[in-house]
């Protein structure tokens, strides 16, 4: 052994101070580098993990708000087509109501009518009666004057034989 340690010229300080260097390095990296390395990673693990859980809860936030949105979408929809469905059925019953109405009034003007008619009916009935009476009274005068000769209870008894 002693010729390989001569034959390479290894010299056991330089090992030691070496070893030593090197123990040395390693701490001064551990502590300084690897350590705040490890506390910096940790910190990213934690990070990310939070965000992982984040995004689950938002994905399921938005899970829900997604089938909340849906479900009042169509609650509005199926109140409009209430809505809609009012509006066409008080549309129906306006129409009908107005139809019912204009019946009516039809009824009355056609009753009015018939009102108006008759009583002109009588009227021209009423005035017939008195052209008649006094159509009769002129031709009565008439004949009264004509026979103004004769005396009137003669006049009587005669027209009164002509109709028996």
């Amino acid at each position: 052994m002693e010729s390989i340690i001569t034959t390479f010229h290894i010299d056991w300080e330089i090992i030691v101070a070496q070893a030593v260097n090197f123990a040395v390095v390693l701490v001064v990296l551990y502590l300084f580098a690897l350590k705040p390395l490890n506390k910096l990673m940790a910190e990213r693990s934690e990070k990310i993990g939070k965000g992982i859980l984040d995004a689950k809860a938002n994905a399921q936030l938005l899970e829900a708000t997604k089938t909340e949105y849906e479900g009042a979408l169509a609650k509005a929809r199926a109140e409009a087509n209430a809505i809609f469905q009012s509006g066409k059925k008080e549309a129906e019953e306006k129409r009908v109501e107005m139809l019912e109405s204009a019946k009516t009034e039809v009824k009355l003007m056609i009753e009015n009518g018939k009102k108006t008619l008759e009583a002109e009916k009588m009227r021209m009935v009423e005035d017939a009666k008195k052209e008649v009476v006094a159509l009769i009274v002129a031709a009565t005068k008439k004949v009264l004057d004509d026979k103004a000769g004769e005396s009137s209870d003669e006049k009587s008894v005669n027209e009164l034989g002509k109709i028996r």
